[in-house]
């Protein structure tokens, strides 16, 4: 699913434009980036969501897969995704099987929309 998408299906469900929603769509993401930039503990909780967190990854050293030399990895700042408990139950629904008979990139069916319900707190 695209921004896009995203932007048509709320516009359509809460009867605001497409423009209006586009706008609080952004605006949302927009702010989950400023809070992992410049909160104080670079982290930003969605309750039934999850939880987005920037976090140290360390240096190491990796293979070429082609050369097969050694390459250095530098250490860098990473945003690392925990998915919230609802989240975890309605993945854990899914049936596997479908994930391993598709090509990457090819869903097999259609994405599952969720209600509002699902994700009440």
């Amino acid at each position: 699913m695209t921004k896009k998408e995203i932007v048509k299906q709320i516009a359509d469900e809460i009867g605001l434009t497409q423009t209006q929603t586009k706008l609080i769509v952004q605006k949302t993401f927009d702010l989950i980036i400023q809070t992992l930039v410049e909160s104080e503990d670079h982290r930003i909780e969605l309750r039934n969501f999850g939880v987005f967190e920037v976090k140290f990854r360390k240096g190491r050293q990796a293979r070429n897969p082609r050369t097969r030399q050694p390459v250095n990895v530098p250490p860098k700042l990473v945003v690392t995704f925990k998915p919230g408990k609802k989240m975890e139950e309605l993945i854990g629904r899914l049936n596997p099987n479908e994930f391993l008979q598709r090509e990457p990139g090819h869903p097999v069916r259609e994405p599952v929309t969720a209600n509002a319900a699902a994700f009440s707190s």
